[in-house]
């Protein structure tokens, strides 16, 4: 009996620490340098969600012109510190999280709220999906994430200070999850409490028009 090929383990590792140093992209053109490094990378990396067939005629992500107006001031709320569970879809079954906060802000002229989520399995960190009204027309159909601490997804997208409740977020950087782009994927995906009633153009279109 041979053991495991740890060479995908290995490209994982690879693959998260590269997504995350693409938050780290500082300047004022940090947006046009972020959009072309994650197409590079998603053409290149061996961990990429694009099928492989597909990568050799990947010309590019699909975004909305950046827009100011998307970066927000938000105001965190404690949550009720009660449990969700999310279901995959797929082999993982159900993933559980902790309800432990709420963004309140408003966009396009009107009140908004998002559930920030922990994750309770491992890791830790804070979570946030959301569906809004181009759901299914521009962007993917089952939404969209904001932010993903334990994924090191954040430090572009949520500005904190210590102390403080009061953060900024940026939809401009709004992503989306791995089964947008193939069904070999299952995602957690933004729970009802999550869809906003706002069209939120800004971030990642769908993959394929």
């Amino acid at each position: 009996m041979t053991g495991a090929d740890p060479q995908p383990y290995l490209d994982l590792v690879d693959w998260r620490r590269r997504v995350g140093d693409l938050y780290r992209i500082s300047g004022p053109d940090a947006m046009a340098r972020f959009r072309d490094a994650r197409d590079e990378l998603f053409r290149t990396h061996p961990q990429s969600p694009i099928e492989p067939a597909e990568r050799s005629t990947f010309t590019g992500l699909r975004y909305f012109d950046a827009d100011p107006a998307y970066r927000v001031t938000a105001r965190v709320e404690p949550g009720d510190g009660s449990e969700l569970a999310i279901d995959t879809g797929g082999d993982d079954g159900a993933i559980r999280y902790r309800r432990v906060g709420r963004l309140l802000f408003r966009l396009a002229g009107e009140d908004c709220s998002l559930t920030v989520l922990s994750l309770i399995q491992y890791a830790g960190g804070l979570f946030v999906p959301f569906r809004d009204l181009t759901s299914r027309h521009e962007t993917y159909g089952a939404g969209r994430y904001l932010f993903d601490t334990a994924k090191d997804t954040d430090a572009l997208v949520l500005e904190i200070k210590t102390g403080s409740r009061d953060v900024v977020i940026d939809f401009n950087f709004a992503y989306n999850a791995s089964c947008a782009y193939s069904p070999r994927w299952a995602c957690p995906l933004a729970p009802p409490e999550n869809h906003l009633r706002v069209a939120v153009r800004a971030g990642e279109l769908s993959y394929k028009p």
